[in-house]
């Protein structure tokens, strides 16, 4: 008996000290806000936009969001731990990153419950903050609701 304890101990000590199986680091993510879009969402054009508020993204978007997110680019990454490391280069109020499925509806209490959705605010200008998520096969968007962005999409695939 005490042979066996003496076993199951050892087993439990190598196991913790190997760490999780998944203990994969995660992949980082640089995005960069300015005014109303997302730098490397949109290719790198800066489109040179101003705004001391956020119901001038949302005038700014509604004339061009369309067009430029036919235009951005799709982020395609495999499932996997990522950080999405976002900084606030030079929007003068706080911002903050919200990515979730594609078909989540904050509305839906069965969504908050069982569909990926991660999102932070209080990112003053200057600052970067890391957000960590998992991602399944699947497609997500990406945008800030407070310096009001278009709906970037990521597509993972494996």
């Amino acid at each position: 008996m005490r042979a066996n304890r003496c076993i199951a101990t050892l087993a439990l000590a190598a196991a913790f000290a190997a760490g999780p199986a998944s203990a994969q680091p995660a992949t980082v993510i640089e995005l960069t806000q300015i005014p109303c879009q997302f730098l490397e969402s949109e290719n790198g054009v800066d489109h040179g936009y101003t705004t001391t508020r956020k119901a001038d993204c949302e005038a700014i978007n509604a004339a061009t969001g369309a067009d430029r997110v036919a235009a951005a680019k799709v982020l395609e990454l495999t499932p996997g731990k990522y950080v999405f490391r976002v900084t606030n280069k030079n929007v003068p109020y706080a911002l903050g990153f919200w990515l979730r499925e594609a078909d989540y509806n904050w509305r839906n209490p069965l969504h908050q419950l069982t569909k990926t959705s991660v999102s932070g605010g209080g990112l003053g200008m200057g600052q970067t903050q890391d957000y960590k998520v998992d991602l399944e096969p699947g497609e997500y968007v990406y945008s800030c609701p407070l310096n009001t962005t278009p709906d970037y999409r990521i597509v993972v695939k494996g």
